[in-house]
């Protein structure tokens, strides 16, 4: 339970002011079927984290002992750092557009995760915890309760955070994990 909730709480965190939640929403005013975005949102996260997660397993049974809990714990440490640098992303238009908005968002919201803070935030989860479906079932929730509502309600949800400080904390957040395996290893 504990890895699935980590999971969820780290990567809603991580994804608030991210590209791919300002991608959801680009998508989301572009084609104005939030249910339809919402299922390609879905179906790509969980192919790109369960990949994520297998290979944070890799690592895992790669990486082992002492060497293994200081590579981890500097990895969720420099996530850490790296939430504190804002995301973009450009309204351009897609070729992918014209395949519709189940495609559009399936094939733009997996190719934008990959390698996105929540990506090797999974892959950094599923090698602190051995249960690979826990981690792959928490992450896809995180990501979704952060874009669902962006996708449903607009940009509306977004620009009331104060993204700063949401990053802020999930930097603290990383943090608090890079300790955690540091001490519990």
């Amino acid at each position: 339970m504990e890895a699935f909730l980590s999971s969820t709480f780290a990567v809603a965190v991580a994804e608030i002011g991210d590209k791919t939640q300002l991608l959801a929403f680009i998508l989301a005013t572009r084609f104005k079927k939030p249910l339809v975005i919402c299922l390609g949102i879905f179906a790509a996260t969980i192919l790109n984290h369960a990949a994520a997660a297998w290979v944070g397993q890799w690592i895992a049974d790669w990486l082992t002992g002492d060497m293994g809990r200081y590579v981890l714990s500097a990895s969720f440490a420099a996530v850490a750092i790296w939430m504190l640098i804002p995301d973009k992303v450009e309204a351009e238009e897609s070729r992918f557009y014209r395949y519709g908005p189940f495609a559009a968002t399936f094939v733009l919201f997996f190719l934008a995760e990959i390698g996105d803070k929540t990506q090797v935030a999974t892959v950094l989860l599923a090698a602190m915890y051995d249960n690979y479906w826990a981690v792959i079932i928490g992450s896809t929730v995180g990501m979704m309760l952060a874009n669902v509502p962006v996708v449903m309600m607009g940009k509306l949800s977004a620009d009331k955070l104060p993204i700063k400080w949401v990053h802020r904390f999930s930097a603290c957040l990383f943090l608090v994990f890079a300790v955690l395996t540091l001490t519990h290893g």
